[in-house]
């Protein structure tokens, strides 16, 4: 006998799967932004494991980009929310910069640079920049 599906609740791996993440902004705290990032897609995997091993990767990434951002031109605390949804992963970084990011041009020969919002956007299905008055939210979908 087959069940209705009910539109109205959340799935069951949305709902156990979602965390947040606060640090205080020092240089540090973008392994730690990696490794928070790392237990949570390990809690994940257990329960759904990636399509692909490259989606693992790519969502480190993107977190530890996104993280060293924050440290770099946003100075002060940042957060990291990372959930689960229908088809992958939704990482939304909050720092304290009001700025968009904007793509700079990479120059390997001056010591490099310039090349992390062009990754980001590479490897995410959607990024999109949400300004706020103290500072802006990140939010990156990526595959799983």
């Amino acid at each position: 006998m087959a069940t209705e599906p009910r539109w109205d609740d959340t799935p069951p791996s949305e709902e156990r799967y979602e965390r947040t993440f606060s640090f205080p902004g020092e240089l540090r705290n973008v392994t730690g932004a990696r490794l928070a990032a790392e237990g949570f897609l390990r809690a994940l995997s257990r329960e759904a494991p990636p399509g692909a091993q490259e989606y693992w990767d790519d969502i480190l990434l993107v977190v530890t980009e996104l993280a060293a951002n924050a440290i770099q031109y946003a100075p002060g605390p940042f957060d990291l929310r990372m959930r689960r949804t229908f088809d992958g992963v939704h990482v939304t970084m909050r720092d304290t910069n009001p700025v968009r990011p904007e793509p700079r041009p990479f120059h390997p020969r001056t010591g490099g640079g310039g090349i992390g919002w062009h990754l980001v956007h590479t490897l995410c299905s959607q990024v999109s920049v949400v300004v706020h008055d103290t500072g802006k939210d990140i939010h990156a979908f990526l595959p799983w």
